[in-house]
């Protein structure tokens, strides 16, 4: 992705919406550091605030009151070590606030640039309709804290840190070039979600990820692989004293596309359990077969083979080598051609 100056999104929103995302998934044990971190960054006490109260409309009063309780916990930690961190500007109490009739004027104006200046009318449900207007758009957007680009930003990061609302987050993605942001700062900041682990969908496909932990660049085998790909070593629950275990699994993630050259593994059978998204394997001289969750792969040593995402998922699978005898090692091979990938149709 090629950007300019203009079309980067700065530290400071990056930072904002790293907290945004980890009060959409209540993970408090992450948003502490992170909250320093953003302080410490240029983002002000109000304006967290303000982000963690807006997100209770998408992600629920409980998480967002969670967020703000740690907040303030943070700030009191802070102030204990003689950090005085910036408040920002004043809070002021909206005029919308205190009339209803503007509050509904200013929402339904503010809904209707988000939707690229066509009207929205959910008739189907007139108390959603009039919650969204007169509350969401017109009472939360009040506030002077975060500019209009802003929020949406922080909407984004939460929404994409959510599963199950991908309409919803397609639509606010477009909603937050509609407020004023870029088309490059916001792949920028669905790209920088995904590739730090807080994404739970494919921002490019709109597809939800898996639980499994994405882990961190496969640099060690990246020459291997056409596209990104990523590692996690998952460590029994239970750990033996001594430290010996059979359980040498690893979760790998790949990116749309990914795939990794043709190998072969010798002295050992590998076994792949599907666990997220859908992907590619093949033997040599053999069709690709489709994946998906609760596939299992059993691949012989010595077979010719490789496995990947599709072209417009992520995928996850967890593998193991069970040894077979003799000398344990991987023969890496040609790539896996874009001419010969792209002429791959799932079966589902």
């Amino acid at each position: 992705m090629t950007t300019t100056a203009q079309d980067t999104l700065s530290e400071r929103q990056l930072l904002l919406c790293t907290c945004a995302s980890l009060e959409a998934q209540g993970d408090l044990q992450r948003l502490v550091p992170a909250i320093s971190k953003a302080l410490d960054g240029g983002v002000t006490v109000n304006e967290l605030k303000e982000a963690f109260s807006q997100l209770y409309a998408y992600t629920g009063f409980p998480r967002s009151l969670n967020a703000l309780g740690t907040l303030q916990k943070v700030l009191a930690d802070r102030k204990a070590q003689g950090l005085n961190d910036n408040a920002g500007k004043p809070v002021t109490r909206p005029a919308a606030w205190d009339d209803a009739s503007q509050a509904l004027r200013q929402g339904t104006e503010i809904q209707t640039r988000l939707t690229g200046g066509k009207p929205f009318n959910y008739d189907f449900c007139p108390q959603a309709d009039y919650y969204l207007k007169s509350h969401l758009f017109g009472d939360i957007f009040a506030g002077d804290q975060l500019s209009a680009a802003d929020r949406e930003l922080v909407t984004v990061a939460a929404l994409s840190s959510l599963k199950g609302v991908a309409p919803q987050l397609s639509a606010h993605k477009a909603g937050a070039v509609n407020f004023g942001n870029t088309k490059e700062q916001v792949e920028q900041l669905c790209q920088w979600l995904s590739k730090n682990g807080y994404s739970q969908v494919d921002n490019a496909a709109d597809t939800e990820a898996g639980d499994w932990p994405k882990g961190t660049p496969n640099d060690g085998y990246a020459q291997y692989f056409i596209g990104n790909s990523y590692l996690s070593p998952i460590k029994p629950a239970n750990p033996s004293a001594t430290g010996n275990t059979v359980a040498n699994y690893v979760n790998v993630t790949f990116e749309p596309g990914c795939r990794n050259n043709w190998h072969i593994h010798h002295g050992a059978h590998q076994i792949l359990i599907c666990v997220a998204g859908r992907g590619w394997y093949q033997e040599w001289g053999k069709p690709a077969i489709a994946l998906k969750p609760g596939m299992i792969i059993d691949i012989p040593d010595e077979v010719k083979h490789w496995h990947g995402a599709q072209r417009d998922s992520w995928f996850q699978h967890v593998t193991n080598h069970v040894p077979t005898g003799g000398e344990q090692s991987n023969q890496w091979l040609e790539p896996v051609s874009d001419e010969y990938y792209n002429k791959l149709n799932p079966s589902y």
